[in-house]
């Protein structure tokens, strides 16, 4: 029997700098699970004390798969690390012996092994990806397009990064500000799977899962998601829209102000507003190595679908600040319990019946996403883009605490 698989490779535990504490793992399989999300990647699994959490707390499916006893949520042994040159690599493990082999071959590289859990290491990308291959694992350079810690802000060609290991790199993560058609612009990225993944640091809706990868399975095995990894066998990538990518355009990461290429290299990449750095987009990153139009994409890749999440709907549904954080979370959660998970919610639950749970607003909103009406103020230099409230969206002004007590 075929079962659909809806994955997230990529998150990361408490353990990470900048990640929030309650990223444990009772926390990830149950938000996991309203999302709607079947398998997540376990994050940081080279930190003895994550490793020991999962082992704790966790039980063993089978090789190399975990679940929450509370929970369907099953997770896969994954870590990112940093090589010498700062650009990051995630690796997806085959059992926890082989995290504890790769641990020890990584400890004389490291001081911060035992301390983040996304630990940087003193060795090139090829020899990271020799390693990864010498204990079976799978690997693939993390958010490959971005200014910071990325294979293509680095270098120029994978070939560069990883030279005669190049055999033995088995995907690429796209990353939140690029897409399938946007990386199927370099001509040798075009037979190389691609993973659409959240890169999570916190549990929350609009983190957790926001992208992930979608295909068929006949269990839930690290055979058999190695294999799809491998062969690229994917029904479908989920992924943010492009322009909702906080690195989509060149803009100043303190001030935000978006910029040229040809303007940033006149002003010497130093925004001319505030003094802060300017930080190359993705889009002119790609069209620098692009020698395509991307339309390849379409003849052999899985469908890219587009998009945004849930909880962002609701807020620009009705007009919601930041300040109103509480009152989208409950919103957020009387749809997921009304019709089981947020993947469901924003693909086949009816507007209407959506309208009823909680307001037209919303119903109207989720219908014009769907419809592809929703417009957007691209991101830039480190910031999210931004959804455009929709004139279409109604005029219905009835308060949300008509529908539900916040």
């Amino acid at each position: 029997m075929s079962l659909t698989c809806y994955a997230d490779f990529h998150i990361h535990s408490k353990y990470s700098g900048a990640t929030s504490d309650k990223m444990v793992f009772e926390n990830i399989a149950a938000k996991a699970e309203k999302k709607g999300l079947d398998i997540v990647g376990s994050g940081d699994i080279l930190h003895p004390k994550w490793s020991d959490s999962l082992e704790k707390g966790l039980r063993k499916m089978t090789e190399g798969v975990y679940k929450h006893p509370d929970y369907d949520t099953r997770f896969c042994l994954s870590t990112e690390v940093e090589d010498s040159e700062k650009v990051h690599h995630l690796i997806i493990f085959p059992s926890l012996s082989k995290v504890e082999d790769f641990r020890k071959e990584l400890k004389p590289f490291s001081n911060d092994l035992y301390v983040d859990g996304r630990p940087s290491v003193s060795l090139s990308g090829f020899e990271i990806v020799e390693k990864v291959a010498d204990v079976g694992g799978l690997v693939g350079p993390c958010h490959a397009f971005t200014p910071w810690t990325s294979v293509y802000k680095e270098y120029d060609s994978l070939t560069d990064c990883y030279k005669g290991q190049l055999k033995n790199v088995d995907f690429l993560e796209l990353g939140l500000s690029a897409d399938t058609f946007m990386a199927d612009r370099i001509s040798e990225l075009r037979d190389l799977t691609f993973l659409s993944n959240s890169d999570a640091h916190s549990p929350w809706p609009n983190r957790l899962g926001r992208e992930f990868n979608v295909f068929d399975v006949s269990d839930f095995s690290v055979g058999e998601i190695f294999e799809r990894i491998r062969e690229g066998d994917f029904s479908m990538n989920v992924g943010l829209k492009s322009e909702m990518g906080r690195y989509h355009l060149t803009a100043c990461s303190e001030c935000h102000e978006k910029y040229s290429p040809d303007e940033s290299i006149s002003l010497g990449w130093k925004c001319e507003k505030c003094g802060g750095p300017i930080k190359k987009g993705v889009s002119d990153r790609v069209d620098e190595l692009s020698d395509g139009d991307g339309s390849k994409s379409s003849d052999f890749r899985p469908k890219y679908l587009e998009v945004f999440p849930l909880s962002e709907l609701i807020r620009i549904a009705l007009d919601f600040s930041s300040s109103r954080a509480k009152s989208v979370q409950n919103l957020w959660d009387r749809l997921v319990e009304k019709f089981g998970d947020e993947v469901t919610v924003m693909s086949e639950a009816s507007p209407t019946e959506i309208s009823k749970v909680s307001d037209s607003r919303v119903g109207k909103m989720i219908e014009l996403y769907r419809e592809g009406e929703i417009d957007i103020t691209p991101g830039g230099g480190g910031k999210y883009g931004e959804l455009e409230q929709p004139r279409r969206v109604g005029d219905d002004q009835k308060s949300i605490e008509d529908f539900y007590k916040v």
